[in-house]
């Protein structure tokens, strides 16, 4: 591990929190090269919704690759592009009633939220945008600009400017879309009408906070009343980790944009897409672009990806059951350690629970990883331990790393009880 102490930045995170160098991985499970096994509940941060190398989608990727198909095609047409817009097309967007285009930008999802909103601005011929606090959308200017984490933003180096923040859901007991309504109709609250709202509907690094679905179409309701578009920010709540493909589904709204990574490759290879209704297409060609958004590998697992996991309710119901399985955990153990636990947070597998403090929380998941389990922290002072495991992962194996999480917490608590008595 040198090497790394001596060659890569000090930027480097996770590697921090997991001190070992991992050399194999499948389905749910990291390997080092000393055959030490983890349980992966970190799921490369929501970008392996499928698991290590799935089976299904390496094959498919080795046969493209045997047979010399295109891997950078910059945006030129090539098989498997059109595969992957007709699959979404037909699994995705047709069986929701959604009409977008899909534009293909550079294979991040920051990447993607920048382009979202310069084309909100573009088509609205406004300058700002509105973000909720807690939210978290990338670690580019703009993306940045609409994050609310102070740890990022002070890595910009610069002033992060033209984003209004507003309280989200819950925040401080405020009504965040009465106070928006009050000042769009105020011209002296100093608010310039936004060309787009910004938001993720269950935000994932600010703590697994969860819009309503009431919430969700007040908003809607708002922004087409005020001409204001709406974004949602899909990339870590999306490809099933809430238990629907998009995180806005069960609200019934349509949002005029929607950003798409992480998990759209379905192999955790690098791919991002803005979902954007038709009439707002006003791009001129190249004008918002990136070399490497033609990466036809991502294409190939994503096709396969979706025609796996999408084409009937199977794998919604998989994600239900899971998310059960994780929820009685949770709610047992706030029940056993009232003096550890706050509350169960978040939706679907994108589920958490807070502790008290950061402190707690990070003392399990440390004790988790000297237990065999990667596992993250989220929140505003890292308070929520995260479940993030594969979606595809089975009962048997996520009993297992529910197991390390509870034995986790026993240490943890006996450790708290020593301290205060």
């Amino acid at each position: 591990m040198d090497i790394f102490k001596k060659q890569e930045s000090n930027v480097r995170s996770y590697s921090n929190s997991f001190p070992v160098t991992f050399s194999k991985s499948k389905g749910c499970w990291l390997e080092t090269k000393q055959g030490d096994r983890y349980i992966d509940f970190l799921a490369g941060a929501g970008s392996l919704n499928y698991g290590h190398n799935n089976p299904i989608l390496k094959q498919a990727l080795l046969d493209y690759i045997e047979m010399d198909g295109i891997t950078h095609g910059l945006d030129m047409h090539s098989e498997a592009k059109a595969e992957f817009l007709e699959a979404l097309t037909r699994l995705i967007l047709e069986p929701r009633d959604l009409n977008y285009k899909v534009q293909f930008t550079g294979p991040t999802g920051t990447n993607a939220v920048e382009a979202a909103i310069k084309l909100a601005k573009k088509v609205k011929g406004r300058s700002s945008i509105v973000a909720f606090t807690n939210g978290f959308h990338g670690c580019t200017a703009g993306a940045l600009a609409a994050t609310g984490n102070q740890h990022h933003r002070q890595g910009a180096g610069s002033n992060l400017n033209n984003v209004t923040r507003l309280p989200f859901e819950g925040y401080a007991g405020i009504d965040g879309l009465k106070l928006f309504e009050t000042m769009l109709a105020d011209n002296s609250a100093g608010m310039d009408k936004p060309a787009a709202v910004l938001l993720e509907t269950v935000q994932g690094e600010g703590g697994l906070n969860v819009a309503s679905n009431e919430w969700l179409q007040r908003l809607s309701k708002i922004c087409k009343a005020h001409d204001i578009l709406l974004i949602v920010d899909d990339i870590q709540a999306g490809c099933g980790r809430t238990g629907t493909f998009f995180s806005f589904e069960p609200s019934g709204i349509k949002p005029d944009i929607v950003t798409l990574s992480k998990s759209i490759s379905g192999y955790g290879l690098p791919m991002a897409v803005v979902l954007l209704k038709p009439e707002l297409d006003k791009w001129q060609p190249g004008e918002h672009n990136g070399t490497f958004r033609g990466n036809n590998h991502a294409f190939v697992t994503a096709t396969k990806a979706l025609e796996m996991y999408w084409s009937n309710d199977d794998f919604e119901n998989h994600i239900q059951r899971s998310s059960s399985m994780v929820d009685d955990v949770i709610q047992r153990n706030i029940k056993r350690f009232p003096e550890l636990f706050v509350q169960r947070k978040g939706r679907g597998m994108m589920i958490g629970i807070e502790c008290k403090d950061g402190n707690t929380a990070d003392e399990i998941a440390k004790t988790c990883f000297e237990n065999g389990m990667v596992i993250e922290t989220a929140g505003p002072n890292d308070e929520i331990v995260k479940f993030f495991c594969p979606l595809t992962i089975s009962e048997s194996e996520l009993m297992q790393g529910l197991t390390i999480f509870e034995d986790s917490v026993e240490i943890v608590a006996t450790k708290y009880f020593k301290k205060v008595s």
